[in-house]
């Protein structure tokens, strides 16, 4: 059974940092595409962040770059991302995505990310 449970979402004042953490099991994690979206009150879900595979490609929405990084921990089956400069602008849910060597895909349940003074 897949299961990705994302982690470190609260709440952050303007130019703070934050970490997101994403534990992941039931498939082989190391051959799987990993990504961040994220979905703001009253908007469609949007790509933020991906890590392919082995980790050594890795893409980003322009809204991001620069201020967010995506890694991940093979070894622990885990993928994050480092949040830097957050703005008000990047409250939303966050979630974590899986694109497995099969092509099936998978979604954690979100973790909230609030940006406020």
């Amino acid at each position: 059974q897949v299961q990705l449970v994302e982690s470190g979402g609260g709440l952050v004042q303007p130019g703070g940092s934050l970490r997101l953490s994403c534990a992941a099991s039931g498939f082989t994690f190391s051959r799987a595409a990993m990504s961040w979206y994220r979905q703001a009150p009253g908007k469609e879900r949007d790509f933020v962040a991906s890590s392919f595979r082995a980790g050594a490609k890795t893409n980003y929405a322009a809204s991001v770059k620069g201020r967010f990084t995506i890694s991940r921990d093979n070894a622990k089956n885990e993928v994050y991302l480092q949040m830097n400069g957050l703005e008000p602008e990047d409250t939303a849910v966050y979630y974590c995505n899986a694109q497995t060597e099969n092509d099936y895909d998978y979604w954690g349940k979100g973790t909230l990310v609030t940006v406020s003074s």
